[in-house]
């Protein structure tokens, strides 16, 4: 259990590092004003999301760091890194956005099936 819990810390430690090395939010979309994602994970042939939740942003202090794990526990080194898709349309100046990701994990032996759809609405200054 505890080697669980050392890689659950290692990972934790990875993202806080990787946060504090990412550009800001704002330095990245300086009329940012809002931003919020509604989040849904899927298996692949999947009709139904298994998992879902609307996550919105606090933009004056966020990083432009985009990472969303995989929501299976039994998955290994898997995850969605969405950050150049995002930053690309919030630099554009997008205010409703969407995408999907297939997680690259491993479950045992397998391909990690699972598949993140988001969708974002942002608001701008004028």
């Amino acid at each position: 259990m505890k080697w669980r819990q050392r890689e659950a810390a290692q990972r934790f430690a990875e993202r806080r590092r990787r946060e504090d090395e990412a550009p800001r939010l704002l330095a990245v979309a300086p009329t940012l004003s809002s931003l919020r994602f509604r989040i849904d994970e899927y298996r692949a042939g999947g009709s139904l999301a298994e998992t879902g939740h609307v996550r919105p942003i606090v933009v004056a202090n966020a990083p432009a760091l985009f990472v969303f794990p995989c929501q299976d526990p039994s998955c290994k080194d898997g995850g969605h890194d969405l950050t150049s898709e995002i930053t690309a349309a919030l630099r554009a100046g997008k205010e409703q956005f969407r995408g999907e990701d297939p997680c690259r994990g491993q479950v045992g032996s397998a391909d990690c099936s699972r598949i993140l759809r988001y969708s974002a609405t942002a608001t701008y200054k004028a």
